[in-house]
């Protein structure tokens, strides 16, 4: 059983569905269909599986999201980026958009 702490504190279960909800947000409007949303949580599920730990915090939840739904779709990965990491202004949303420039720069001369 994997077990995920809250920022309260809190303790629960871990729900692949609480995982495909709070994504499903983010992809709205998007060309995303619900069976890449479940691929996405079992990935997000299996990464935070294999670290071997009975517990993680609500932060590494969020951080494993974030390379799938990049992978997936990068609009719907800022906007998931922008409220997981409590963007507060454009240069924040544009250092986001350059690394993403970046990466995808890097997956071409590969």
């Amino acid at each position: 059983m994997l077990l995920v702490v809250k920022r309260s504190g809190n303790v629960e279960q871990f729900d692949r569905n609480k995982v495909i909800a709070g994504v499903r947000k983010a992809c709205q409007g998007r060309p995303i269909n619900e069976d890449d949303l479940k691929m996405l949580g079992q990935k997000v599920e299996e990464d935070l599986r294999s670290r071997g730990l009975a517990q993680v915090k609500s932060e590494e939840v969020g951080k494993a999201i974030l390379k799938p739904l990049r992978d997936l779709d990068m609009v719907a990965y800022l906007r998931f980026a922008s409220v997981y990491q409590n963007f507060e202004n454009l240069d924040d949303f544009q250092r986001a958009i350059d690394e993403l420039n970046g990466m995808e720069s890097n997956d071409v001369d590969e």
